[in-house]
């Protein structure tokens, strides 16, 4: 399908590259540093919370030691946040003594992760019995799995990362026969040092944690877009295989698994650009068909109409989302902002002629160019049924059927030539 093959393209996301790799390098930077700490006796962590993460540990741990569990625990679960929190949790709570189980973090509850883990063998269940499954019934399953997994993201990324990330413990001797820091034994509690490293750390974990997670999240929205049931399989095998490798690597040797995360984070900071695109544009599909959005859609005039580039123009990578509409002076234009929160920016189309191209999902822009129409625009779902409107509020040529509408129809129009009517039967004509 045309709609399908947009994902084997794209840019590199040069703008939004750049950003990641402050992160990422920040972070990345910032274990280092708590790795080279060496031991600390009775480390303590900054929350009352994360407190209880240490309640299996038989023996003091150094702070590098904590940070490169910290790097692979969270790495691990941006790759599948429900199976990832639900496994740690799972786990915490099987470690856990069982009279100190009941101090556990909410994750490591089994409130939380039995259900979780649950939902997880319900999907592996549609996964694996997707590929006899009609595709219309399974892509409403796609749908959901889709939005929970944005949803576990956003859980994972505000209760679970800053618990993970808060290694940084103090040092000294206080009242409670804990370490503390000089800064407290010293009444100077307001500049301790943990408290400082750990308010850097956790937004960093989390902006690591994002990064991860979109690409990890581009395989549910290829998936949705697939009009294969075997390639779905082979796309979770791959993310499952993925998860297993930084799982198990971590479980050998801390540092190794940790060094196997920072290889899973420099990759995804790579493609971070091409993932946030197709983010978005898996997003717009889904909502689109989850809410059957082209029964109330209506064509707008000045506003301009949701699309996305098909292909790259003039430096404008594709699938960037924006606003196509006419200007002051008859051209088509594409109006959209970069990381979505920065000044608008035009791009004005290029000049010829153009239509509206039929598709089974969702229509296209099409423009002339050497006697071939070639797409230019994606249209989301919302605008299907609506592509006469669309041509004429923007002033295009016409409408034609385009990818697989057009062979369905050219397969249903020859199979109707080739029935003949015999008395009360219809029946196939000879050849």
């Amino acid at each position: 399908m045309a709609w399908f093959s947009h994902f084997t393209e794209g840019g590199s996301g040069r703008s939004l590259v750049v950003m990641t790799q402050k992160i990422a390098g920040l972070v990345l930077g910032l274990l280092l540093v708590c790795g080279g700490a060496g031991p600390v006796q009775g480390a303590r962590v900054a929350s009352a919370d994360s407190a209880t993460l240490s309640t299996t540990t038989t023996r003091p741990e150094s702070q590098g030691v904590k940070a490169a569990e910290a790097l692979s625990t969270i790495t691990g679960v941006a790759i599948s946040p429900l199976f990832g929190v639900s496994a740690v949790g799972a786990y915490k709570y099987w470690k856990t003594d069982p009279s100190r189980r009941a101090t556990l973090p909410w994750f490591a509850q089994p409130w939380f992760w039995v259900p979780g883990l649950l939902l997880i063998a319900l999907v592996f269940l549609k996964d694996t019995t997707g590929t006899a499954m009609p595709i219309a019934l399974k892509k409403p399953f796609d749908i959901a799995e889709l939005f929970e997994n944005k949803i576990s993201a956003l859980v994972a990324a505000g209760a679970f990362v800053p618990l993970i990330a808060s290694v940084f413990g103090a040092c000294g001797r206080g009242d409670d026969g804990m370490s503390a820091s000089p800064m407290v034994m010293t009444g100077l509690a307001f500049i301790e040092p943990a408290r400082w490293l750990n308010g850097l750390a956790v937004p960093l974990a989390i902006g690591v944690f994002l990064v991860v997670w979109m690409v990890a999240h581009v395989i549910n929205v290829l998936i949705l877009l697939s009009p294969l049931g075997a390639v779905d399989v082979v796309l979770k095998g791959a993310r499952l295989l993925l998860l297993t490798t930084v799982a198990a690597t971590a479980l050998v040797n801390p540092y190794f698994g940790a060094a196997v995360a920072v290889v899973v984070i420099i990759v995804a900071w790579f493609l971070a650009g091409w993932s946030m695109r197709l983010l978005i544009f898996g997003n717009v599909f889904a909502w689109d068909l989850l809410t059957l959005r082209c029964k109330r859609c209506e064509v707008p005039v000045e506003t301009g109409s949701r699309a996305f580039t098909a292909r790259p123009v003039d430096k404008v990578p594709l699938r960037t989302c924006g606003k196509v509409r006419r200007d002051t002076q008859g051209r088509l234009v594409l109006d959209y902002h970069r990381w979505l929160i920065l000044p608008k920016r035009t791009l004005v189309l290029p000049e010829g002629d153009y239509s509206v191209g039929r598709g089974l999902l969702n229509p296209e822009v099409l423009h002339l160019k050497d006697g071939i129409a070639k797409p230019l625009l994606t249209l989301p779902p919302r605008f299907v049924t609506h592509e006469a409107e669309f041509a004429r509020v923007y002033g295009m040529a016409g409408v034609q059927d385009v990818g697989m509408l057009r062979g369905l129809k050219a397969f249903w129009n020859w199979l109707r030539g080739r029935l003949v009517t015999v008395g009360r039967k219809t029946v196939m004509a000879p050849v």
